[in-house]
């Protein structure tokens, strides 16, 4: 399937060392090891407790990266081991071997200064991973689709919903129907009706000027309430 573009709007960003790009690019020949490497560099990114660390067991279970590295499980887990180990080889990973020596109970940690700390302290029994399992992060597309989108928050689909729903993919951005049916959600319109009358307007009008009314809807609504007594006009 052809890459269809980066979306417009907010999208995540993963942060990259620019060594990355002048030091270990222009090493690495192993198409593996380049996959597997940029994986890491966002699996990691994604975490929210440190050490960040990224082990065989997590990375087998994204079904979608795995399914990169070939064509079966057996195949894409031989792949995913040799290019980790290629990458520990290269300086780029440091890995630890836990008690019970299995593979996919290894543990990767960037080679940075913090990724060593963390590889001494467990080496030294001063830190251990949690035990249970951690949230994972998987490779997903980062804008859900707009059928996922409408199960999700309007209804059931029907096929005459899903013909709309195609049509007006075609015709509206994917940004836009995402913030049509969040604001349906909000003011509980949960009808395509309703999410086709906001892109409508934003067709017609431009979002700036809807966006403008809602700003000055909100205001009245915070200046005429409850508080209003205490609000300067």
């Amino acid at each position: 399937m052809p890459f269809n573009g980066f979306p417009d709007g907010k999208t995540h960003l993963t942060r990259i060392p620019a060594a990355f790009f002048s030091e270990l690019l222009p090493q690495i020949d192993h198409l593996g090891e380049l996959k597997v490497t940029l994986y890491i560099f966002w699996l990691l990114d994604r975490q929210e407790s440190s050490p960040r660390y990224a082990s065989v067991a997590e990375m087998l279970a994204d079904e979608r990266f795995m399914a990169s590295l070939g064509a079966t499980p057996e195949e894409a887990q031989n792949a995913l081991l040799d290019a980790l180990e290629q990458a520990v080889q290269r300086g780029t990973l440091l890995c630890v071997e836990m008690e019970g020596g299995k593979p996919e109970e290894r543990l990767y940690f960037l080679n940075t200064p913090r990724g060593r700390a963390a590889v001494r302290a467990l080496r030294a029994g001063q830190w251990a991973p949690p035990s249970g399992a951690r949230p994972l992060a998987v490779l997903a597309d980062e804008r859900p689709n707009i059928f996922r989108l409408y199960e999700e928050n309007l209804g059931p689909l029907t096929p005459l919903i899903a013909e709309e729903l195609q049509a007006a993919e075609k015709e509206f951005r994917a940004d836009w129907i995402e913030d049509a049916i969040r604001i349906a959600v909000k003011r509980n319109a949960r009808n395509w009706r309703y999410v086709e009358a906001i892109l409508r307007s934003w067709q017609e009008k431009g979002r700036d000027e809807e966006d403008r009314r809602e700003s000055e809807k909100d205001s009245r609504r915070y200046i005429e309430g409850e508080f209003g007594d205490f609000i300067k006009h």
